[in-house]
């Protein structure tokens, strides 16, 4: 059994499709798909999705695309949304410098912030986006992670190996997407090899970055275990294995699906 980690299935590219999307997903012998909010305006349309579907869980939140669209969202109206039965995480949000007409880096950095909080007042894991923002991202980290701790997974990694090393070190989990899989991905291959295995996760990020072979199509769930057979080979583990501990790993992290569904994480 593998766990799509963090997927998008409220976007257009999914509208007339979900039955077929999970359908195919569990063929693919990915069985548990935890859809991932952008925008914290719309967490009753994520709950509708997950109470919709059984094997869909959902977070809430705002990625950091939004942040000047929600840039004062209060960490405990943020938790509060969060109590929802299947709603098992905060985010996604974070810091993405990628492109030029991005948030300012202080509404981000707020916007993160209250996340952070957000994760502590409702004992959620947050997941965390970070593109060309490792500095400041490492910085955020280990500053609130000293002033309290929280559960957190850094989702579709693609930085460099300090912020992985430091993620373990405040006792993150690292999720790695289809971009692992890629020809030249042999630098984000070794990082993966550095992560202990109990912090892995898997993902798709579907409806984007399809891994090989399916490259240059819609990402979906079903794609995710293209991924873990690509990790489990740079890992030296048999896929059976490897799957298996990271959906381990999952259920640890988001304990509130574990428990829902009579899993001991």
């Amino acid at each position: 059994m593998l766990v799509d980690s963090h997927c998008h299935l409220d976007f257009p590219d999914f509208a007339q499709d979900i039955p077929g999307v999970i359908a195919r997903a569990r063929d693919a012998g990915v069985t548990r798909l935890l859809t991932i909010s952008t925008r914290v305006a719309k967490a009753d349309s994520y709950r509708a999705l997950a109470e919709a579907h059984e094997a869909v869980w959902y977070t809430v939140g705002t990625h950091p695309h939004g942040a000047a669209e929600e840039p004062d969202v209060p960490a405990d109206t943020i938790a509060a949304l969060a109590g929802t039965p299947r709603c098992v995480g905060i985010g996604e949000a974070g810091l993405d410098y990628h492109y030029e007409d991005a948030a300012p880096e202080a509404v981000q950095e707020r916007v993160l912030r209250a996340h952070i909080e957000a994760a502590r007042l409702s004992d959620l894991p947050l997941v965390i986006h970070s593109r060309d923002a490792d500095a400041h991202m490492e910085a955020v980290l280990t500053d609130e992670m000293a002033r309290r701790p929280f559960k957190a997974v850094l989702h579709c990694f693609s930085s460099g190996a300090r912020l992985a090393e430091v993620g373990v070190e405040l006792g993150l989990s690292v999720s790695f997407s289809g971009i692992v899989t890629f020809r030249r991905s042999d630098a984000l291959r070794d990082i993966a090899r550095s992560v202990p295995l109990d912090r892995i996760l898997v993902e798709t990020d579907a409806p984007f970055l399809a891994p090989e072979p399916h490259r240059g199509k819609r990402c979906e769930p079903a794609y995710t275990a293209d991924t873990a057979r690509v990790l489990a080979k740079a890992l030296g583990l048999p896929f059976e294995d490897f799957s298996a501990r990271t959906t381990a790993n999952f259920y640890r992290l988001f304990s509130k699906a574990a428990a829902i569904e009579g899993i001991a994480a």
